[in-house]
């Protein structure tokens, strides 16, 4: 029963304390548009999208001025495009998939959707031709995009690590770092290498809509980092009661996304997907994770006792999530992007948080090393290596890691590159140049860990 304090508290929450749907993601199975012509597929791709996601923007609109719940983004997400393409590319590795990518930019700018993720391939355990196709187009197709968003998927505790999709990625993100070298190498913000990637998550750069999902669902990401600190901040207990309180804000917040999503999978007549209740943070001030874990009690976020502390919240968010949802999904948890948290630039800049923490931070928060600046002379095996490291995290311990790298050309450490909005700005973070070539240069792949034999 929803009581007079609820409803206060949840317009408190909102007011003051940034809390908000970070996204509403309408996502659409294209694998009824495939076609061996480009131009026909690509003009199927457009039509669909624009027929699902006719009404999404204006949807999200009426509900967040009847409710009074702030929805920062409408996105969609689609069948990752190397599965879309290969009737097209055919047996032809140096088929160009650009065409595709505008297609997505096409039918994004007419549904006024913020981003639209899916311009995708899973290539864990090997290569279809088209997948080396789509690769090879990030960069450019990312460069003449505005709102598009791709992902790979280079791992996965099943089939272990892609060294050889390890080592493209390096030279992929280095190469579109160059091509938009003019606006702060902002391409690479648009790209990210998942292992045991969600098919589910409505969060982009990763979004995309999965083969195990239905025609056309609706994912709802829900943020609320500052209502969490601000709940911490009277709480004087113990670590015990640190949880208990993370974990009842945590239902709370998910309790209006599942709200969110009820009304509109209802409006749009299309089936509710998951609630992904992840603490993501913005550059405004309060709203961060990184304050979070200060206010438990640490110094500095990066200090001796953040992995652990990170650990707790993670938890906590996802036992409260739970309580409040049959249905949670995508990548719930805490977000520890760098440019989109304040309290993590401020750590950066002032040396407590190096890039080595957040790696080991990594292993227990609910992605990976995210929004990452690193200088632009770094080497495309370095890069690799580091992808390489964040996968072992998440193939071991059965869990999405991710890398959204950006090598910031012509700059260096001390520097930092702006990207305005939601991705905020990063400063540029030190990353050994010891030489990892003859081992990124072995390829191949690292094998399955035994504990993927759980049948």
């Amino acid at each position: 029963m929803i009581n007079d304090h609820d409803i206060l508290e949840t317009i408190n929450m909102i007011a003051q304390e940034h809390l908000d749907v970070r996204t509403i993601t309408m996502g659409i199975s294209l694998n009824s548009c495939i076609d061996s012509d480009v131009d026909k597929c690509c003009d199927k791709i457009y039509d669909k999208i624009c027929k699902r996601a006719e009404h999404l923007v204006e949807t999200g609109m009426e509900i967040e001025k009847e409710y009074g719940i702030p929805i920062i983004n409408k996105r969609i997400s689609v069948t990752p495009i190397a599965q879309i393409a290969a009737a097209a590319a055919g047996e032809n590795k140096n088929f160009n998939c650009t065409p595709f990518a505008l297609a997505l930019q096409k039918a994004a700018d007419t549904c006024g959707v913020n981003f639209i993720g899916g311009f995708s391939a899973l290539v864990q355990k090997g290569f279809s031709v088209s997948d080396i196709a789509l690769i090879n187009s990030i960069p450019e197709a990312l460069t003449v995009t505005n709102n598009v968003c791709s992902s790979v998927n280079i791992a996965s505790t099943k089939a272990g690590i892609n060294m050889d999709a390890v080592a493209m990625m390096g030279k992929v993100i280095k190469q579109l770092a160059y091509n938009t070298k003019d606006a702060d190498s902002i391409g690479c913000a648009k790209l990210v290498v998942f292992a045991n990637v969600p098919e589910d998550n409505p969060f982009m750069a990763g979004a995309f809509h999965g083969t195990g999902e239905g025609e056309c669902m609706i994912n709802v990401g829900v943020s609320g980092p500052g209502v969490v600190k601000k709940a911490l901040e009277k709480c004087d207990g113990t670590l015990s009661d640190v949880a208990e309180t993370v974990k009842k804000t945590a239902f709370k917040i998910t309790r209006m996304g599942q709200l969110v999503a009820t009304e509109a999978s209802k409006r749009l007549g299309v089936p509710f997907g998951i609630v992904d209740l992840s603490l993501a943070p913005t550059p405004a001030v309060g709203d961060s994770v990184a304050y979070i874990l200060e206010e438990m009690g640490l110094e500095s976020c990066g200090c001796c006792g953040t992995t652990a502390a990170l650990a707790l919240l993670n938890d906590a968010v996802k036992k409260g999530g739970v309580m409040a949802s049959s249905h949670v999904g995508g990548l719930s948890g805490a977000f520890i992007p760098v440019s989109e948290d304040a309290g993590m630039i401020n750590a950066v800049k002032c040396g407590s948080l190096p890039i080595e923490k957040l790696e080991a931070m990594t292993a227990v928060c609910s992605v990976g090393l995210d929004m990452i600046a690193v200088p632009g002379d770094t080497d495309e095996n370095v890069i690799s290596a580091l992808i390489a490291d964040e996968a072992a995290i998440g193939v071991v311990n059965s869990k999405t890691t991710a890398v959204r790298v950006i090598p910031a050309y012509g700059k260096t450490v001390g520097d930092s590159v702006a990207f305005g909005g939601l991705l905020g700005e990063a400063p540029v973070m030190n990353i050994s140049g010891y030489s990892p070539a003859k081992f990124i240069g072995r390829g191949g792949r690292i094998p399955a860990p035994i504990q993927s034999l759980k049948n």
